[in-house]
């Protein structure tokens, strides 16, 4: 039955909120960490990028069901931003996960038997005070707090790589396209994701204390930018097999 892994039929979604934390890393920390098939998707040939992504999703189901068949969940993702040549040689731009995170164990069970993310259940808090935000996880060690502002108040985090918010943006995600591969059949499972409204505001992060990086075995890495994206219709394509000619 490991068929049903490979995102078998469409699913949609509607993003109450979605905020990213993206971290520069020297980009031969990350080499090892991603499958034969697919390249680093750099800056300045210098720094590749891993983001943690937190989703508050709501009506989670597959596509053309009724809301009311939805589910509510909180989800967090890890994932390294990545380049992929199909077999038509398209260069498409997405992101390869590495750790997948809900507060419920029915989302880590469906999402097991339907997905390759290796879904894992942890505590979640969230709090919104005014334009503050706290996230909280006793479980995965994370303590983050940030703060909704303008875009002509945001300041690039200090140590980013980035001068430009622009530049910035092109690692905010999620990106169109999501990577798994089996390396014994050497198989590259694409899913294509679809989003509407998806306009990316910059926050300021006040304090942020993650245990998921240092889990990796990095020894340097810096907070780049953070964005959130509010009140947002998604959903992801039906997984699409192909082999690796590589």
């Amino acid at each position: 039955m490991s068929f049903l892994k490979n995102h078998p039929f469409a699913v949609e979604a509607y993003f109450k909120r979605s905020t990213v934390f993206t971290f520069a890393v020297p980009k031969e920390q990350l080499q090892s960490l991603i499958p034969e098939c697919l390249q680093l998707d750099t800056f300045n040939d210098t720094y590749a990028f891993v983001a943690l992504a937190m989703v508050e999703t709501q009506n989670l189901r597959p596509k053309g069901f009724p809301k009311f068949m939805g589910n509510n969940f909180y989800l967090m993702g890890l994932r390294i931003f990545v380049r992929y040549i199909n077999n038509q040689g398209k260069r498409l731009r997405g992101l390869y996960i590495l750790q997948s995170v809900t507060d419920k164990k029915v989302m880590e069970l469906i999402g097991n038997i339907f997905t390759h993310y290796n879904y894992t259940t942890t505590d979640v808090t969230e709090t919104k005070v005014g334009d503050f935000v706290k996230v909280n996880s006793v479980g995965s060690d994370i303590d983050i707090e940030w703060q909704y502002l303008q875009e002509e108040e945001a300041q690039i985090p200090s140590g980013s790589p980035f001068a430009e918010w622009s530049d910035a943006r092109r690692f905010s995600g999620p990106l169109p396209f999501t990577f798994t591969y089996d390396a014994h059949k050497k198989q590259v499972l694409i899913i294509e994701g679809v989003r509407q409204h998806w306009k990316p505001q910059p926050i300021k992060v006040n304090n942020i204390h993650v245990s998921f990086l240092p889990a990796l075995g990095l020894s340097s890495y810096q907070l780049a930018s953070a964005f959130v994206v509010e009140d947002v219709p998604y959903y992801w394509k039906k997984g699409k097999l192909e082999q690796w000619k590589g």
